[in-house]
């Protein structure tokens, strides 16, 4: 745990799930930079009486500081909101003290400060933009915050194209702050979110469908090629099972299972609501009418009853915003074995350099290659 002091106090802050081993800090130069700039201490204090929305705030750390002005925050992370709950819990915040929104949730009619954390993907910068753009006035102060490495020219004509005139602040310890002047008369583009595609001819089930992207997922316009990999490669089975498609993305591999095998039923998940949702409107638009699923954003298979579950099928994410580490897919191993019956099997694939085999073999005491080819590498290990 770390403390972080600012204008309206100090509070210690960590990311979720608490994790001692964790060195990560929940904040970085950008939001100090931002609250900096937000308490005057650079420039004139910015008026916040009126409706303060936070986009993008990693764990909670922006709306913990700020949550005497009743901030709304928007977040298409789930942990990235436990995280703000349980930070706000432990500053000692009211309840109701900040408002926990997602990115499908609808945003406040009237925004009088926008305060956002450059996002790493510039798809999700756009929907979001987008999205709030009719909620903004001309007395609106918008601010965004990210690091040098995360803004770039792409980033400010966003900014320009749909809100209005943006500039940019010089570089501090490596941040970077956005100030950009609405335009309520700007004319802008239709969203171009979500957006479909159809699947190539050579991955089993799926081939030929169409799948729905929602800005933010993972190669939102085009299918990855370690998907593609697994979706060439995905068991053959038959019957009654429970299947989980863990990570789900745009849930193409969990709708492949379900097209394979009619009888199973399908768990979707993943921590984005962009992928959840996603996940649903593939599963929606592809599967028979009596095909059965269940779609659930959350930390991995926490919450699933223990062995209930036959097959896991994973494509661990190996790096958290611009960190990279393994904590989220040993997060993933250990999940899908608590979840597994004796005898289910979880399916992993990932890049070979990665070593997953490593730690599944210490997790479950087996694991083997089911096929690979000069990047990835696609295993199976069985819950004994």
């Amino acid at each position: 745990m770390n403390r972080l002091t600012t204008s309206w106090g100090e509070f210690d802050l960590t990311r979720f799930p608490e994790d001692p081993r964790d060195q990560l800090r929940a904040w970085d130069a950008a939001d100090e930079y931002l609250l900096r700039h937000l308490a005057g201490i650079d420039a004139e204090p910015t008026d916040l009486s009126g409706t303060v929305v936070v986009v993008g705030d990693r764990w909670g750390a922006l709306v913990t500081a700020l949550a005497a002005h009743r901030p709304v925050q928007i977040t298409d992370s789930f942990l990235g909101q436990e995280a703000a709950r349980a930070n706000l819990a432990r500053s000692g915040a009211a309840p109701d003290a900040v408002r926990l929104l997602s990115t499908r949730d609808t945003p406040p009619d009237r925004i009088d400060v926008l305060l956002i954390r450059v996002p790493k993907s510039l798809a999700l910068l756009e929907d979001q933009l987008h999205r709030l753009a009719p909620r903004i006035h001309a007395g609106t102060v918008v601010v965004g915050t990210g690091m040098v490495t995360e803004i770039h020219t792409s980033t400010l004509k966003l900014f320009e194209q749909i809100l209005g005139p943006t500039r940019t602040s010089l570089a501090a310890k490596k941040a970077r702050l956005i100030f950009c002047s609405p335009d309520p008369t700007l004319a802008r583009a239709a969203s171009p979110w979500p957006v479909r595609y159809a699947l190539p001819a050579d991955v089993g089930a799926v081939s030929g469908l169409t799948v729905t992207n929602h800005a933010g997922i993972f190669c939102a316009e085009r299918l990855d090629i370690g998907t593609r990999f697994f979706l060439r490669n995905l068991p053959k089975r038959h019957g009654p099972e429970r299947v989980v498609d863990l990570g789900c993305g745009n849930g193409v591999v969990g709708t492949a299972a379900a097209l394979a095998n009619p009888e199973a039923e399908v768990l979707f998940v993943d921590e984005s609501y962009q992928a959840v949702a996603s996940a649903e409107a593939t599963f929606r638009a592809n599967a028979g009418a009596g095909a059965v699923a269940e779609f659930r954003v959350g930390d991995g298979l926490a919450g699933v009853p223990a062995g209930t579950v036959d097959l896991v099928l994973n494509n661990p994410p190996f790096h958290t915003h611009q960190a990279t580490t393994d904590a989220t897919a040993w997060r993933m191993f250990t999940g899908a074995r608590n979840a597994l019956r004796a005898g289910g099997e979880l399916w992993v694939i990932g890049n070979r350099h990665l070593g997953y085999h490593v730690k599944l073999r210490r997790l479950f005491g087996n694991c083997e290659v089911v096929t690979s080819d000069p990047k990835f590498v696609i295993l199976r290990t069985v819950k004994n």
